[in-house]
């Protein structure tokens, strides 16, 4: 499966869109997503009113870097040595944000959490780097429904659109919670991690 390439104005473009509270869907190395800038509340509202997702269910980021990462969320050693070890790549980790933060709501859950990851898709971090600040990344999808993988299977409006192409099959990244020093996996996707982390 050839991917197809996008152009550096096409990013551009989307980043723009994203400035302004718009939705874009774009690729990640699990399947298509729904972004919006993170720290836009009517955006992640908006969003969420299109996926028919629960108010009290957060989202999730995705940040250009680690650095980008720590200005947000607490990783503490072992946060920071996952992040080392499986950065740029299908892991979250769910960890303290930092107060003063900037996110809008609808990030940072009840118990002071957000969930954020470096993609291994470039795009995925041009976007944040380009905006940046994290940007909300969820399935394409409405809630509960399968994950897309072909844009020509959205079925709902948005205001911009990065194909490139159907994307393999993939299982969803891997959700680890850590806080106090403590690991959890909270959701087992494609990367599996050793027992010590």
């Amino acid at each position: 499966m050839i991917r197809r390439a996008l152009s550096r104005e096409r990013v551009k473009e989307a980043v723009e869109v994203l400035r302004l509270g718009g939705i874009v869907v774009f690729p990640t190395e699990t399947s298509y997503g729904l972004a919006v800038d993170a720290t836009n509340a009517r955006a992640v509202a908006k969003v969420a009113k299109l996926k028919g997702r629960p108010t009290e269910k957060t989202f999730p980021l995705i940040v250009s870097s680690t650095a980008m990462a720590e200005r947000y969320g607490h990783l503490r050693c072992l946060g920071r040595r996952l992040a080392k070890r499986y950065w740029p790549g299908a892991l979250s980790l769910v960890v303290e944000a930092r107060k003063n933060s900037g996110l809008a709501r609808g990030i940072i859950a009840k118990d002071g959490t957000i969930a954020v990851r470096v993609s291994s898709d470039s795009t995925a971090r041009a976007l944040s780097r380009g905006l940046g600040r994290p940007i909300v990344s969820t399935s394409a999808n409405k809630a509960g429904e399968p994950s897309l993988h072909d844009v020509s299977h959205l079925d709902f409006k948005v205001d911009f659109v990065l194909d490139v192409g159907r994307l393999p099959l993939r299982r969803p990244s891997t959700i680890v919670r850590i806080v106090e020093g403590d690991m959890t996996v909270l959701r087992q996707g494609g990367l599996r991690l050793p027992k010590e982390g």
